[in-house]
């Protein structure tokens, strides 16, 4: 018999870690190859760890609610046949052990104070600490209370890598800390957090406990606000071609490609143009520096199974056709509303297009998706009576309008930048050929 380690698989970009939300087998249950293990969740999209083997579930080494690292053992699985590797190294070791004694208790007490400054720094309360300061931590030898006591410039208070390596500069001149003084220095150097006024239920009230995905959102929505400046322009864009084309065109396109051609699809081609034409739109901060991203890669914002929004992306949109951005939008949509996003699906968009007409809102004022700098908002179509310029004059006919709505973070985007970019979008929008074929 083997023994087969099942870890946390790479899901995309910049994805560190899952929460495990179920454990989907038990111990002692048989597994197939690609059977679903277990149910993990991100940042937005939950998705199952299927086994690359199969065999018999022997130990889960985490519970539900534990935070996993990607590459990290979470169970161990019994195949048929075979040996595992760990199988086939004692006697050598053993070797190793008798010849060596010395040696290796000296190496044995090295790994043990390494094991235990390791797994002594955990995060509690509200003092988090990342992964890259707990490695740190633990290749520097310093000590949980060294680490609670230590000052965080950090959002909340947290411990960034600038803070520990600054103090690990500065650590010959400090005296050692007894846990008193850690106490002490918490109490001076967390700031008090503004105290909110409770909210009083009354008897007939119901209390609903905000889900996982609920709070991640809430959570995305203020640090956002609290990260940009937020400013918006608005503009009008007359879409009475756009609504005439797509009307004498949508039937036969559906016929043609199986695909049904909404409005969306139309609005991002038009969004990526704009894109394309002012660059510094496609921009993230870091700091105090400005990455301007070298793909065009457009969130669009759509709805889940619970009433939740969640932003997939479409990459390298500005090099998609008018058929191939309706694929990739109605593909997009429709795994969003079955709940079959993959983690990779909502990594790396640079700039995010949300449809607030879908509900009959005219206009809004979206709150950016860190850490892109802006946001459009796609208002309702609406018929309404407008002066329309002719050479022959101006006269008052029945036209297909919308607003839009640009948010954009005022640190980097500029009104200037930000009322070009979305009068970009509606110049676009408004020279649509009413006679373009796809």
């Amino acid at each position: 018999m083997a023994k087969f380690e099942l870890k946390l698989p790479k899901m995309g970009e910049s994805v560190a870690e899952a929460t495990i939300t179920s454990w989907l087998k038990e111990v002692g249950e048989t597994i197939e190859a690609d059977e679903a293990v277990l149910e993990i969740a991100t940042d937005k999209v939950d998705s199952e760890v299927p086994s690359e083997v199969e065999g018999v579930l022997v130990e889960k080494l985490f519970d539900v609610d534990d935070v996993v690292q990607v590459g990290q053992t979470i169970a161990v699985i019994e195949t048929e046949g075979g040996s595992s590797a760990s199988a086939s190294q004692p006697e050598p070791a053993k070797t190793e052990i008798v010849s060596e004694i010395p040696a290796v208790a000296e190496v044995e007490k090295t790994v043990v104070a390494a094991q235990e400054t390791a797994t002594s720094i955990v995060s509690s309360g509200d003092r988090f600490y990342s992964p890259l300061v707990k490695n740190i931590a633990k290749k520097e030898g310093i000590t949980q209370s060294e680490l609670d006591a230590m000052p965080g410039t950090g959002k909340d208070g947290r411990v960034t890598k600038n803070d520990i390596l600054a103090y690990l500069g500065n650590r010959g001149q400090q005296t050692t800390v007894t846990s008193s003084a850690v106490d002490k220095s918490q109490s001076t150097q967390e700031p008090e957090k503004p105290k909110t006024a409770p909210v009083v239920a009354s008897g007939d009230d119901e209390i609903i406990e905000m889900t996982r995905m609920g709070k991640l959102i809430a959570h995305h929505m203020v640090e956002s606000v609290q990260t940009s400046a937020h400013v918006q322009s608005f503009i009008e864009a007359d879409v009475t071609n756009i609504w005439n084309w797509r009307n004498k065109v949508k039937k036969e396109f559906a016929q043609r490609e199986g695909e049904n051609l909404t409005f969306t699809p139309i609005f991002m081609e038009a969004v990526a143009r704009a894109l394309r034409d002012y660059p510094m739109m496609n921009i993230s901060v870091q700091g105090d520096t400005i990455i301007k991203k070298k793909h065009i890669n457009l969130g669009m914002a759509a709805a889940l199974p619970d009433g939740n929004l969640i932003v997939p992306v479409i990459k390298d949109a500005d090099q998609l056709n008018l058929v191939g951005m309706t694929k990739k939008v109605n593909d997009l949509a429709g795994r969003a509303r079955q709940n079959q996003l993959k983690p990779d699906d909502i990594q790396g968009g640079t700039y995010t297009v949300t449809n607030v007409g879908t509900f009959g809102s005219i206009m809004g004022t979206p709150i950016i998706n860190q850490p892109q700098v802006g946001i459009l908002a796609l208002g309702a179509i609406r018929k309404v009576p407008a002066v329309v310029e002719t050479p022959e004059g101006d006269f008052i006919g029945i036209r297909y309008r919308m607003f839009m709505s640009h948010s954009y973070d005022h640190r980097v985007v500029n009104g200037a930048l930000g009322g070009q970019f979305v009068k970009a979008v509606k110049d676009y929008l408004e020279a649509w050929d009413p006679n373009r074929e796809i």
